[in-house]
């Protein structure tokens, strides 16, 4: 009598999905439907829709990117307004000793 390679073919994709899974697939689903719902009900809490979210993450990184040229910006603004004084001194010091 031949085994039955269906079992056992179903057997190696059940284990492979388990595995991709972290656990049995109803399981995983149970799981996915409490977080869901504890989710939703914070989020309902909250007043936030799932394009909120979105355009909050967006924002954000909107604002991270303005602050680090806006950072740029200041620290450039920092080396003119050094510069303003202390160039004129190195020329004036410059002249000043090429005299002697």
């Amino acid at each position: 009598m031949l085994p039955n390679r269906g079992s056992s073919n179903r057997r190696t994709v059940l284990s492979a999905l388990t595995r991709f899974l972290g656990d049995t697939p109803l399981r995983v689903l149970v799981k996915l439907l409490v977080v869901s719902f504890l989710v939703g009900l914070v989020m309902h809490a909250f007043g936030w829709s799932p394009m909120d979210v979105l355009y909050g993450i967006r924002q954000f990184f909107i604002d991270l990117w303005n602050l680090g040229f806006h950072a740029v910006d200041r620290f450039l603004g920092y080396i003119l307004l050094g510069a303003a004084i202390v160039v004129p001194a190195f020329i004036l010091l410059r002249i000043a000793s090429y005299r002697k």
